[in-house]
């Protein structure tokens, strides 16, 4: 593993979740090859519109323009499994929203992890299922992205990057949901008690957090790039836990939300970010109808 004291921190993002193409994808999948490439030549100096990534993305790229220092503490990669012949096109509609992604790679069906891994990148989100899954059983973090209608005041944002994220299975492990699952909440809430001062083993997007506190600590404390909010269903006395756990990893949170039950989605709205992240489809799919939403996946017991 790269040293995440020396390397910047490095976001892919597929084709389809930086930029809208449900309509070149369907006239592939229902046409076929020949269709799909008229259809490209037709339309590849359009400028295609932003998908569920590109508030994300667009606030990572802008923030590095400002933060000190010769090196990019922050890289974009594009790493997409749509076939070259649609690159032009995204290229063209990179130049045209003025995003600097200099590095890509277009792989034709084929699976990007190979290359994501070559890349070094720390971070994925995509519109496939299967690309993220991969990703995840590897300990790579990565997300699905959801649909949703990308707001003008979102787009416009020239704010911190606000990204929100889940808790268990996303921040932390998922040892205490499997608890939870399985033996309900009073068994959840007795191993929290019990452990309540022993950290939590890291999650997925544990290391991305490290990275971005790294970020933060180079940057004037009024203009840190970055604001983090923790958004969880725990309450009562599984709090503790969670702040005895960042406390140990030496990593802060800019907003904490415990729920116990209260939906996550309007406390989201709230929050406006640029990216929300959780492993649970019940609390994406509300959230995507207001803003960029993203499911994390389990690991995969044939991976573990």
């Amino acid at each position: 593993m790269q040293d995440s004291k020396s390397t910047p921190l490095r976001i892919a993002v597929s084709a389809r979740s930086l930029f809208d193409l449900e309509t070149s994808h369907a006239v592939f999948e229902t046409e076929g090859l020949e269709s799909y490439t008229k259809f490209i030549r037709k339309n590849e100096r359009k400028p295609l519109s932003p998908g569920p990534a590109f508030p994300l993305v667009k606030a990572l790229l802008r923030a590095n323009r400002t933060i000190r220092g010769e090196e990019s503490l922050i890289e974009v990669i594009m790493a997409s499994g749509v076939h070259p012949i649609m690159g032009n096109w995204i290229v063209n509609s990179i130049e045209h929203h003025d995003l600097d992604i200099p590095r890509s790679s277009f792989t034709s069906g084929g699976f990007i992890l190979p290359y994501l891994q070559a890349f070094g990148v720390d971070m994925l989100l995509s519109k496939s299922m299967e690309d993220a899954q991969k990703a995840i059983n590897v300990g790579m973090a990565a997300a699905v992205m959801y649909d949703t209608e990308m707001s003008d005041e979102l787009l416009a944002d020239e704010g911190a990057i606000r990204i929100a994220l889940d808790g268990d299975s996303v921040i932390f492990s998922d040892e205490s949901e499997r608890i939870y699952q399985e033996g309900g909440l009073e068994a959840f809430q007795r191993n929290e008690t019990m452990n309540a001062h022993v950290p939590m083993n890291e999650g997925p997007f544990a290391p991305i957090l490290r990275k971005i506190a790294r970020i933060q600590k180079v940057t004037a404390p009024d203009h840190r790039p970055f604001r983090i909010a923790l958004v969880t269903a725990r309450g009562g006395p599984s709090r503790t836990r969670v702040f005895n756990t960042l406390d140990a990893w030496g990593i802060e949170v800019d907003e904490a939300h415990f729920l116990s039950g209260f939906k996550k989605r309007q406390i989201l709205a709230a929050f406006s970010p640029h990216l929300f992240l959780d492993d649970q489809h019940t609390h994406v799919g509300p959230a995507a109808e207001l803003m960029p939403a993203g499911r994390v996946p389990y690991r995969t017991e044939s991976a573990a």
